[in-house]
């Protein structure tokens, strides 16, 4: 794990006023060190929050939707799921999706947003799983070309109003 510390210290220095010292950063991690050499982290109550907030989310039971609306924005984690009208949602924010999600694209989406640790609300999760579904499918539209070794055969049948043989 990275450690991105905001501030370096000693240890001298940090035994004098420990208190003062955390209260007063508000970046993230202190580096305590003596002769050039760090001994310990200490760790700014809103990075522990972050922390314990990412640890919460990452449990493999289900959040419910009172929790999630506590907490307001998680990080993705695996037992994610849209609500159940999605596709409607989707239609509202101007996407129109065809068919309901596989579980293999959403299995593909999670994993992808489980690795990049940002927090979104809820209904962010969901219009951005709507915009990669559109972007992904119109993508393998695109891919679908047409065989140019195919010789194609044209119907026997003589329109209406034409004199056939």
């Amino acid at each position: 794990m990275k450690i991105l510390v905001s501030k370096n210290i000693t240890l001298d220095l940090f035994c004098k006023n420990p208190i003062q010292i955390v209260e007063t950063e508000n970046n993230g991690t202190i580096a305590i060190s003596k002769n050039k050499k760090t001994l310990f982290y200490v760790i700014t109550p809103k990075v522990l929050k972050n922390l314990f907030d990412i640890e919460k989310y990452s449990l493999k039971n289900e959040t419910t939707k009172k929790e999630k609306k506590v907490i307001e924005k998680f990080p993705m984690y695996s037992n994610w799921i849209p609500d159940k009208d999605f596709i409607q949602k989707a239609a509202l924010w101007g996407i129109s999706l065809s068919e309901e999600v596989s579980k293999y694209e959403l299995a593909s989406f999670i994993s992808y947003w489980e690795a990049e640790g940002l927090f979104f609300h809820h209904i962010q999760w969901q219009q951005k799983l709507a915009r990669s579904l559109e972007r992904s499918r119109s993508m393998n539209l695109i891919k679908q070309k047409r065989d140019i070794t195919d010789i194609p055969v044209p119907d026997q049948k003589t329109p209406d109003g034409f004199r056939g043989k």
